[in-house]
């Protein structure tokens, strides 16, 4: 069925960020770099998570389904980018490039999902403390876990079927350094209204119902501080929200500028400055937010290290 809608077209040209070949050097070393934190920092954190048994809490457990999709999303395209670097190509495949469009649809959508169920965690533990253990049990951050992911899954394959509806039949310049969705539709020489639609309102109805579901769930966790807490009660309250709170509003916010602000000349030079904030930096900022700032894996990791050391 592929081959079919290709109509001679086998494989997409990326430029990239630049055509310099000395700047194209840094950022080879750049995007290394990153995806080496990327990967061995959430492997730490799922590693730390699983090993630590204080951080066996629902809180953790999204933490560590985040970390993996932080891992996973940045795989889809770096590897590749750092091999064109490497072979000085910009070739990607037909198949590779719907594969790249496939899985950062899932990985996006699954994580807009994710991070609504990490808002609605911290609800519950704010506004019913008291009912929280037995309300977030493990078994219900699971089916939270596997509606996010089935959910992506949705979404993406149905992004997939759109494209693979389409033709391909000349131009096959993508002016950016990874396959996104809206870019082939520029490309596409068959009728690409349909397609379009469906990821308008599959993807529009994603975000806009996640980022409501996370601002009225911290909407409750506000208005409940504010009346019954303490100022001291207040503080602790808001401090444990806001690594979350700031991952939200860095996700969301260069997601929406990216798609949103450019649409009319999509994808110009700022398109790509912000689409690397979100494809390679808000991972590690992620990192960086919930691992480095965070005293409870700080200690986890250093009784870790402990007994690793007395058992020795």
């Amino acid at each position: 069925m592929a081959d079919s809608n290709v109509s001679g077209i086998t494989e997409f040209i990326l430029l990239g960020l630049t055509d310099n070949p000395e700047v194209n050097t840094v950022l080879f070393v750049l995007f290394l770099l990153i995806y080496l934190v990327t990967v061995l920092g959430n492997v730490w954190i799922i590693t730390i998570i699983l090993a630590s048994d204080q951080l066996h809490s629902p809180k953790y457990f999204f933490l560590s389904q985040l970390a993996f999709l932080d891992f996973c999303y940045s795989s889809v395209f770096i590897p590749k980018l750092l091999v064109n670097y490497v072979a000085g190509q910009k070739v990607i495949s037909y198949r590779g490039c719907l594969l790249q469009c496939c899985f950062l649809s899932l990985f996006l959508t699954t994580e807009c999902f994710l991070l609504t169920a990490m808002a609605y965690d911290r609800y519950l533990a704010i506004r019913r403390p008291l009912h929280y253990k037995g309300l977030m049990t493990p078994t219900f951050c699971i089916h939270l876990v596997t509606a996010s992911y089935l959910l992506g899954c949705a979404n993406s394959f149905t992004h997939l079927s759109g494209l693979l509806n389409l033709s391909f039949c000349g131009h096959n310049v993508v002016n950016h350094y990874f396959c996104d969705i809206p870019l082939l539709f520029q490309l596409a020489c068959s009728d690409t209204h349909y397609s379009e639609a469906l990821f308008t309102v599959f993807s529009g109805t994603t975000s806009v119902a996640t980022f409501l579901m996370v601002v009225s769930s911290y909407l409750g966790i506000l208005l409940t501080v504010l009346k019954t807490w303490s100022l001291r009660g207040r503080y602790k309250a808001f401090s444990t929200c806001a690594s979350h709170l700031t991952v939200v509003s860095l996700f969301y916010g260069t997601v929406i500028f990216t798609y949103l602000g450019t649409s009319s000349s999509y994808p110009d030079e700022k398109a790509k400055i912000l689409s690397v904030f979100y494809t390679l930096l808000l991972p590690v900022l992620n990192l960086l937010i919930y691992s480095i700032r965070n005293t409870e894996a700080k200690e986890a990791m250093k009784i870790i290290i402990m007994r690793k050391i007395f058992a020795q």
